[in-house]
């Protein structure tokens, strides 16, 4: 039998705020769950982690343009690799900013380390880079 009842349900304009929870990456495992500033720093490892165009799976808005960096100048790449770094991180809307970028040159390697700003906090993270 079905009930003749009639129900109001009123939908108000409050925003959703979308969740960050999301599996734990512990080296190769996945381990429970992880949310809030530790999502997004295991979010910006992976996309940081993964070249731009070279996987399907992923759009084309997805990753890092890397490759294209073997055998530039090292200035060039300096350059090149801050843009790229704020043009990927930038994308993900729990991001506010990334500055106070540092390099550290060590024969082919650069390590550049840099500031994120989030709406969970602030850390450093970095990234290195063979050219």
């Amino acid at each position: 039998m079905i009930p003749n009842a009639s129900i109001n349900i009123e939908l108000g304009s409050a925003e959703s705020i979308e969740t960050s929870r999301t599996y734990k990456l512990s080296g190769d495992k996945i381990q429970g769950y992880v949310d809030g500033l530790e999502a997004l720093k295991q979010a910006i490892y992976k996309v940081l982690n993964t070249e731009r165009y070279e996987y399907p799976i992923y759009s084309f808005n997805y990753g890092i343009e890397l490759e294209s960096l073997i055998g530039k100048d090292p200035i060039y790449v300096q350059i090149e690799l801050k843009r790229r770094i704020r043009e990927c991180l930038l994308r993900d809307d729990r991001i506010t900013d990334v500055d106070n970028f540092k390099f550290e040159v060590n024969g082919d390697e650069i390590k550049c380390t840099f500031d994120v700003h989030s709406i969970f906090g602030n850390f450093t993270a970095s990234r290195e880079v063979i050219f």
